[in-house]
């Protein structure tokens, strides 16, 4: 039995990521991104009324600005949560 091999595009893979995971086989997005944007969704309704917004995640940084210019950086999004309400509270 021998054996060739083929760039992914020739195998008819699916393209990559912007992150550098395989895509969904069905051509849907990213399964990892529906989680980041519900995160970073929940992020927005829970802070945003309280001066934070600009909420954002790439490459493993999850960031959000104060409405001072701050930039507020978490590794997940519940660091930047704590981040965020420690920063609120020496505001208050």
């Amino acid at each position: 039995m021998s054996a060739t091999t083929a760039a992914p595009q020739e195998a008819g893979w699916p393209d990559e990521t912007a992150r550098g995971r395989p895509a969904a086989a069905s051509g849907q997005r990213d399964p990892f991104a529906a989680g980041e944007d519900a995160a970073l969704a929940a992020l927005e309704l829970t802070w945003s009324d309280a001066g934070y917004h600009a909420f954002s995640a790439d490459g493993g940084r999850w960031c959000a600005v104060s409405s001072a210019g701050e930039v507020l950086i978490g590794v997940t999004p519940d660091e930047l949560d704590r981040k965020i309400r420690t920063h609120w509270e020496a505001m208050q």
